[in-house]
């Protein structure tokens, strides 16, 4: 008998619709178990702003994983330390929300659960505590001592990775170097491989400058710096072409002979992937040692408690980490 996944679910921001949206996906279902790490009474409050229902139960790891139940959710409850208003922030929940992550991290680092599915977090708030945070990706390499990590957006349409994050544009330049295409390109050939489950995935590489350099003329860049890490790992037998220009790579021509494009940096790609998929894309973190899949959105404080958010995103994400967890064939078993 197959075995049924674990997926820990944070919500996020509580001031945010991270909890609007999880208890709309939970009224779906599926074929895993679901665990949230977050304050129970905010998805009890929030369920009665929304008129959805919700049945609490806590999560015991030592017992057997149970496919969900709709409107049911097991919890791993993280208190918070003042009270929450929907679209009202507040510094003092920065710590809650990292504490949330952390707790639900450790949860699958320490083979108790599958994956990870995050909620969107409002940065600023959390920097405004005095608790330096990027992002998710950048949290989560440091908690799991990782260097390398990629993120992914997964559409219906196109798989899209990143070479750099979270970085303002004036710094990225100097952040790709031939060895950081070399190590990123094997980190998504072999991520690509064990948690999708493609053979010999296809990969297309963008330039970093206009035209991907027009032969020199527009930056060099692409004949200094991309052009020899892509023969060197195309010895390697690494099916990698390009550069090609970002402005046209993103087209059916292109897209219909990839299994994924890897761009230089956030705002190269990220435009076109939620022009083709907002609220419905999925972000995935390749190179940790556990599965971690994100909505494509933030925090949407306007639409808190007013039933007006779309759990799309959210229902994705848990749905691919579900099917993630079972690619692996469960490489990291529950203990």
């Amino acid at each position: 008998m197959e075995k049924i996944p674990r997926i820990v679910i944070t919500p996020g921001e509580p001031a945010g619709i991270g909890p609007d949206i999880l208890l709309k996906a939970i009224q779906q279902n599926y074929s895993a178990e679901l665990i949230a790490v977050c304050d129970p009474e905010i998805l009890v409050s929030r369920a009665a702003l929304l008129n959805l229902p919700i049945h609490l139960e806590n999560f015991e790891a030592a017992s057997v994983p149970e496919t969900h139940s709709v409107g049911t959710i097991k919890i791993i409850p993280v208190k918070l330390t003042s009270p929450s208003q929907p679209g009202k922030l507040n510094s003092d929940h920065a710590r809650y929300v990292i504490q949330c992550l952390e707790i639900a991290t450790d949860n699958i680092l320490n083979k108790k659960a599958n994956a990870l599915v995050t909620g969107p977090v409002q940065k600023s708030i959390i920097n405004d505590a005095g608790i330096s945070f990027s992002g998710h990706t950048e949290f989560l390499a440091k908690h799991c001592h990782v260097d390398d990590v990629i993120m992914l957006f997964v559409t219906n349409k196109i798989k899209v990775a990143l070479v750099t994050t979270h970085l303002p544009l004036a710094d990225v330049p100097k952040a790709i170097t031939s060895e950081k295409i070399l190590s990123i390109v094997r980190l998504l050939q072999a991520e690509l491989q064990k948690k999708f489950a493609i053979a010999h995935p296809k990969i297309l590489i963008t330039g970093l400058n206009p035209h991907a350099g027009e032969n020199g003329y527009l930056g060099t860049e692409e004949i200094k710096i991309l052009m020899p890490a892509i023969k060197q790992l195309q010895s390697e037998n690494i099916n990698i072409t390009g550069p090609f220009p970002a402005d046209t790579i993103f087209t059916d021509p292109y897209l219909k002979n990839t299994d994924v494009i890897l761009a230089m940096y956030h705002d190269q790609a990220l435009p076109v992937v939620k022009y083709l998929s907002f609220g419905h894309a999925v972000n995935v973190t390749l190179g940790l040692p556990i599965i971690r899949t994100s909505v494509d959105h933030g925090t949407a404080l306007d639409k808190a408690g007013t039933k007006e958010a779309d759990a799309g995103s959210l229902i994705a994400a848990i749905e691919l980490a579900i099917r993630l967890s079972k690619n692996i064939k469960f490489a990291q078993k529950i203990q």
